[in-house]
Parts: structure tokens; C-alpha cells; sequence
């Protein structure tokens, strides 16, 4: 029973400590030595503020989420939420708990906008917020995976987002046989399940159809213990050349000139 306990309240306390962690060694852009880094890092604050008053209506669509009194059957095939674990959820609970805020949602647009931007893909569509978003950076095609019927017929967008592509169904299905379709992704965020294995095996699959451009995206780097471990795997990867943690979600390139680096960026 005590044994117990300490593993409980080890588990609760996980966050904390892992946030203290990432404040204490995190840098500001005075701090980076590579100019390029400086620069890319620096262009991702102006972005965001060249953007404040674009896709507002994303936003309106978030709020009408948080304000719903909709109730859901959720199929979930990964780590659960940690707020939220029952089969049946609120979708203002889910929206509140289970999305990108609007400032990471820009940030996954940035990224993406650095590479062509012709074959996107999402890994965890939830509520559709995020879709959105990169759907209006995409210059090609977006595919977006759910896993949760309910959820998909939620977040799947009535009008406008033709570039958005809903695919429904267990990953371990939907994905491989999306990707023999796919010549190669410009852009991906992996940001589904939460575990070890499944976060390793979908940005192993991912991996195989990137080239020296593309930029991937891991989404709650700092969620448990396992998804730390599988963050430090990724990085360790001899493909990636540049790894950037921003806490909620971490950036791999697969070019960057000079010795490979990892970062851990404020945010």
C-alpha cells in the first residue's frame, strides 16, 4: 500500500518537476550561438505577431467547443487523458483539456511553413482546432488522423478546409496505409496515443518518407516518464540534425548545417 502510494504521488508530481526541469535549463534568444538558429527563432515571434488578427474564426470555433454541453463516446486507443478518463466526455471538457492553445497552433503553422508544405500530415486530430490551423498553412494536402468516431464527427469542418483530409479509424491501420499512398511528408506532427511504443513506431514510419527539408513535430514531449524517453530517443536519431524543445511539444530537423545540436527553447 505505501508502495503504492509513492508511485501515485511520484506520477502527480511527474509535471511539476519536469516543467522545473525545462525552466532551469531553458535559453532565450540572446543565448544561441548559431545565427541561423537566432534567426529561425526570432522569425517564429514575429510570425505569431504578424498573425494575431489571422484565423480568428478558429478561435470563434474553439469557444462554441468550450461553451457545447455535448456529451461523446470516446474510443480511445492510447494513454487516456489524465483529467478526463471515461468513455463518455463532455466535449467543452475534451476542447478545454485535449487541444493546442492558439500560440502552439501557430507555432506548428510556422514550422510547417518553413518546408514546401505539400503533403502535411497530423497525427491526432481531437477536436479539429489544430486541423484548422495547418490546414490554412498547407499549400497541398493535409491528412489528419482520428481515432475516435464521435470525436471525428465533432471536429470534421461543415464548409471550407477542402484541403483537409479526415481519416478515421486505429493508427496502427490507418497510418501505414495512408503512407503507401504518400511519396514524401513536408510536414508532420505525431501528437496521438502518448505512448512510448506508439510515439517511437509512428515517427519511425513517418521518418521513412521525409527528405533533407522536412520538419516533424512531437506533441507533449513532457507528458509522463515514457513519453520523455521516447523524446530522447527521437532526438538521438542519426537522421535528426536539430532538436527543439518548447516544453508543450518538441521540433526535429533533418537539416541544419554543423554538429547536431539539441536545444531547449523558451516558449
Amino acid at each position: 500500500m505505501q508502495i503504492t502510494f509513492i508511485i501515485d504521488l511520484l506520477n502527480k508530481s511527474f509535471p511539476l518537476l519536469s516543467y522545473l526541469a525545462y525552466w532551469l535549463n531553458k535559453e532565450d534568444k540572446y543565448s544561441l550561438q548559431s545565427p541561423l538558429l537566432f534567426s529561425t527563432y526570432q522569425d517564429l515571434f514575429d510570425y505569431i505577431e504578424a498573425n494575431k488578427s489571422i484565423d480568428l474564426d478558429i478561435e470563434v470555433y474553439r469557444k462554441h467547443l468550450l461553451s457545447s454541453d455535448e456529451v461523446i463516446e470516446v474510443d480511445d486507443y492510447g494513454a487516456g487523458s489524465k483529467i478526463v478518463n471515461t468513455a463518455k466526455r463532455h466535449v467543452a471538457d475534451i476542447t478545454k483539456f485535449s487541444t493546442s492553445s492558439r500560440k502552439y497552433a501557430q507555432l506548428y503553422q510556422f514550422f510547417c511553413s518553413l518546408t514546401p508544405a505539400h503533403i502535411v500530415v497530423e497525427l491526432g486530430t481531437c477536436m479539429g482546432i489544430g486541423s484548422r490551423y495547418l490546414s490554412r498553412t498547407t499549400q497541398g494536402s493535409l491528412y489528419t488522423f482520428e481515432g475516435s468516431t464521435e470525436i471525428a464527427r465533432v471536429a470534421k469542418p461543415s464548409q471550407g478546409f477542402e484541403n483537409l483530409n479526415l481519416i478515421v479509424g486505429e493508427l496502427n491501420h490507418t497510418l501505414p496505409s495512408t503512407l503507401c499512398t504518400l511519396e514524401k511528408i513536408d510536414f508532420a506532427l505525431v501528437d496521438a496515443t502518448h505512448t512510448y511504443e506508439g510515439t517511437l513506431t509512428y515517427f519511425e514510419q513517418i521518418l521513412q518518407k521525409t527528405h533533407t527539408k522536412s520538419i516533424i513535430a512531437i506533441g507533449d514531449i513532457h507528458w509522463s516518464r515514457e513519453m520523455e524517453k521516447v523524446w530522447k530517443e527521437i532526438k538521438s536519431n542519426p537522421l535528426v540534425k536539430l532538436s527543439l524543445d518548447f516544453y508543450e511539444c518538441g521540433i526535429v530537423l533533418l537539416d541544419y548545417p554543423g554538429e547536431k545540436s539539441d536545444y531547449v527553447l523558451d516558449f
